[in-house]
């Protein structure tokens, strides 16, 4: 007997049909418009109109790690589970895009690019070694870890900031507020991979951005809201941070004619870093299923209060 799920926002139906079906999964996909009653449901933004035509929903799978565009919306019921992936695929892309930026930022790669295209001597420029670089990495979840993961090899020396203390190998990690100034101290590239959250909104501004190492990188794959925009471009204005690497805003698409899309110290790139992978997202989603039809506790259920 198949389960009737229901899809609103993000990819279709029939895309995410052929998924559940390459997963071996007896699970039914309906757009919302024409869904039949369903107890699942796959979504992402705001969605009061399903709510409103599906009563039954027993759970809310979201189609990304974040979740605060669902939060926000109020026609949310406020005691149906919502769940979020928890990788599904996007973590390797994550430490890739990381260890893309680090290393471009680190080992000036664009510098040297730009020297090739003036015909200097090439025997002239050397692209300094990375090996003891600082690099922190905000977020120890699922995504921090690989980012750290990802970077270890490299020789570089490895800190890690969240919410809750984590012991990982090779990695200073620092827990809570009171610890964020220390871990931000003199750092040559801070990784931020934080979710949106009531505590994380606002939290790089002027004064922890002048914790880091003089022309250090920020590269921000998390969440928007979590830099003071003003206050970052005011940091790459003086030169007091080196560059900026930003994949996520607190608007997006950014407007025509942002600071962001002409600074010269900053890459945009359009929240590309860690996207849905449609079979691993299938293949979580169907193993989760299967656990709450069997009456089991399922990993990822999102706390209202803390916001993730």
């Amino acid at each position: 007997m198949s389960i009737d799920l229901v899809v609103a926002g993000g990819y279709s139906a029939a895309d995410w049909q052929a998924g559940f079906d390459a997963s071996g999964a007896s699970i039914k996909v309906h757009e919302a418009a024409v869904a039949p009653p369903c107890r699942y449901a796959l979504v992402w933004g705001r969605q009061a109109a399903l709510y409103a035509s599906q009563p039954a929903l027993e759970a809310v799978f979201s189609m990304g790690a974040g979740v605060e565009h669902l939060l926000g919306d109020p026609a949310l019921p406020p005691n149906l589970p919502l769940i979020r992936l928890e990788d599904a695929g996007m973590a390797p892309q994550m430490a890739a895009y990381a260890v893309w930026g680090v290393l471009r930022h680190l080992r000036q790669f664009d510098a040297s690019a730009a020297a090739a295209r003036r015909g200097e001597d090439w025997g002239g420029w050397r692209s300094p070694p990375a090996t003891g670089a600082r690099v922190g990495v905000m977020g120890l979840g699922v995504m921090g870890q690989a980012v750290l993961a990802a970077l270890a090899p490299l020789g570089f020396t490895l800190r890690g900031w969240g919410r809750s203390p984590r012991d990982l190998p090779g990695v200073a990690c620092h827990a809570g507020a009171d610890a964020l100034d220390v871990f931000l101290d003199q750092l040559d590239a801070l990784v931020c991979v934080l979710p949106h959250t009531a505590d994380t909104v606002d939290l790089l501004n002027t004064g922890r951005l002048a914790r880091l190492a003089p022309g250090a990188l920020v590269l921000n794959a998390g969440r928007g809201s979590l830099i003071v925009e003003a206050d970052l471009l005011a940091a790459l204005d003086s030169g007091r941070l080196g560059a900026a690497v930003l994949d996520v805003f607190r608007e997006e698409p950014l407007p025509a004619g942002h600071p962001f899309l002409s600074h010269p110290r900053v890459t945009v790139t359009p929240h590309i870093a860690a996207r849905t992978q449609i079979p691993l997202t299938a293949e979580q989603v169907t193993a989760k299923i299967a656990r709450l039809e069997a009456g089991l506790p399922v990993s990822g259920v999102v706390d209202r209060v803390r916001g993730y």
